[in-house]
């Protein structure tokens, strides 16, 4: 069955160009849809994401190249009734793709194509795409970029119906904010499956449908086969205009201040200087609008483990660039009696930085790369909050007891803490599905291990300090003065369950605030059998 598109959405989608080259055709043969079985030697790589925790055992993973592709494996699975789920870069952190209910996996990994399409005037990009790819594309051809994650290898599909944010978001927002059109394809009620598009000029359900994709996060509407992305109110058909432009060259720093001299003053000392910085540096106007830094917060090892501090800066817009970033440093680590040290300690997804303690300036796309990261290796559970003020000395406190103390052997754990404001909170709370725009920090909670026997004491561990840092809201970030609850792309399945959540605000609410009416709305309206679903899907209801 051919696509179909709605009236009032754009024209069926044409062959798709080669990346980068704009209108080109495809130089090379496209292939039908892929099925991989148990039976074949890839299937045990299909079959999980990055978090080994969560390994399915589908029917079948079907790989697909194309929108019309993409439409026909949702058609066969409507049609035999079986249990459908979506991966794009493999990087969800809870369940949500690869479970025991999942009867047929749809892998967009090989739908990955980053173009300027003249037809829509905006930047193409498909939902298999990774941030890497996305930035290179973008850069090396045409001089932009977006504001999105740092993590190279995670997909297009699910980080931006997420919200996705990054290293530029102080200086030019989320990445949802450039969002022009989105392309899905959905289950209507009678069963029929067809590719819809809808854009920022749609009207009507098709608006509610692209603006649940500013945030509303992945596997809730449909499968997502590609976005467009342009600024708002870009003009003219000069590609070079239609997204921001990223900063010719930066300045990093990272530094790292070890554990065995760390006290209880030094580090309370460290994130209250951290927080209050952020909450008078963090208005759109700020000159630090350019500066994006990451306290990583990582749990005591012993000798060899340290604190970290990531710090990139925009080194060419603003002409004092390098004395805002030496005056940023002083004050983040003014009252701390420790020396810091260069960066020896990786964790997390970023790696290690020797030699960076002096500042060193770098162009941007080199930064770019030389900062993404990830291990595919590794078990995980993570949680998350935004922060609207510095961080109170309660929480901090709990930080400290739980990061000081001895660890679980076999466990690494940190809390990141990351930049948030400036040009994020220019835009209105309802304007798309992220309802945070007025927070400062970004914290999230990150516990891995390597050995599967010790999931229970990594899941002990975090549930634990995330109880301790927000007791006084019912063991979550519940929006207050300070919290502002939690981001959809950190999901956490423990936000349902009374056993950790004894406050009176819901996964829902937490993660959406009062965009999850709406996003009911258009989960009514364009998947009404609810098809697409998971264990934190939008409900109907």
């Amino acid at each position: 069955m051919a696509t179909t598109v709605p009236a009032g959405a754009h024209a069926a989608p044409k062959p798709k160009p080669a990346a980068g080259a704009a209108g080109a055709a495809s130089v090379t043969a496209t292939p039908g849809i892929i099925d991989v079985p148990p039976t074949d030697p890839r299937f045990p790589d299909l079959v999980r994401g990055t978090n080994q925790r969560w390994v399915a055992n589908p029917e079948k993973v079907r790989m697909v190249t194309t929108p019309t592709q993409a439409e026909t494996a949702v058609r066969d699975a409507v049609t035999a009734g079986k249990r459908l789920t979506v991966r794009s870069g493999g990087h969800c952190y809870e369940d949500f793709v690869f479970n025991s209910q999942v009867q047929i996996v749809v892998d967009l990994s090989a739908m990955n194509q980053v173009y300027y399409d003249p037809a829509m005037n905006a930047f193409a990009i498909e939902a298999g795409a990774s941030n890497l790819q996305v930035y290179e594309t973008l850069y090396k051809l045409y001089g932009v970029t977006l504001p999105a994650g740092s993590c190279h290898s995670v997909g297009a599909g699910g980080h931006i119906s997420g919200g996705g944010y990054g290293l530029l978001s102080r200086q030019l927002g989320l990445t949802v904010d450039y969002l022009h059109a989105v392309e899905v394809v959905v289950v209507r009620s009678n069963g029929t499956v067809e590719t819809v598009r809808a854009s920022r000029d749609s009207t009507g359900e098709l608006k509610d449908l692209w603006w649940a994709h500013t945030g509303g996060g992945g596997g809730n509407f449909g499968l997502i086969t590609r976005y467009w992305m342009r600024t708002p109110g870009a003009t003219g058909t000069d590609p070079t205009a239609l997204l921001p432009k990223p900063p010719s060259e930066v300045f990093l720093n990272a530094i790292s201040l070890p554990w065995p001299q760390m006290d209880q003053r030094d580090f309370e000392t460290l994130v209250k200087n951290w927080g209050r910085w952020h909450a008078a540096n963090s208005a759109p106007d700020s000159p630090y609008a350019g500066l994006f830094g990451l306290l990583k917060l990582n749990a005591n090892a012993g000798t060899g483990s340290s604190i970290g501090l990531i710090t990139q800066m925009d080194a060419v817009t603003h002409p004092n660039a390098r004395t805002l970033l030496n005056n940023y440093l002083t004050e983040i680590t003014a009252g701390v009696s420790i020396t810091p040290q260069a960066m020896t300690s990786p964790m997390g997804e970023h790696a290690a930085l020797p030699g960076f303690d002096k500042t060193r300036r770098l162009p941007w796309y080199i930064a770019t790369d030389y900062l993404s990261g990830g291990n595919p290796t590794l078990y995980g559970k993570y949680k998350s909050s935004y922060a609207r003020q510095a961080l109170p000395s309660f929480q901090i406190a709990a930080l400290w007891q739980h990061l000081s103390a001895p660890q679980p052997d076999g466990l690494e754990a940190l809390v990141q803490i990351d930049s948030y404001g400036c040009k994020v909170n220019t835009v209105a709370s309802d304007a798309t599905a992220v309802p945070q725009r007025d927070s400062v920090l970004k914290l999230q909670y990150q516990a891995y291990w390597t050995d599967p026997a010790k999931e229970a004491t990594g899941l002990a561990w975090i549930r634990n300090l995330y109880k301790a840092v927000y007791a006084e809201t019912g063991g979550v970030p519940v929006p207050n003065f300070t919290n502002d609850g939690c981001y959809v792309n950190y999901p956490d399945k423990d936000l349902g369950d009374p056993a950790f959540n004894t406050s009176q605000e819901t996964w829902g609410s937490l993660y959406y605030k009062a965009n999850f009416a709406r996003l009911k709305t258009a989960k009514r309206a364009w998947d009404p059998t609810n098809f697409f679903r998971h264990a934190q899907s939008i409900p109907l209801q």
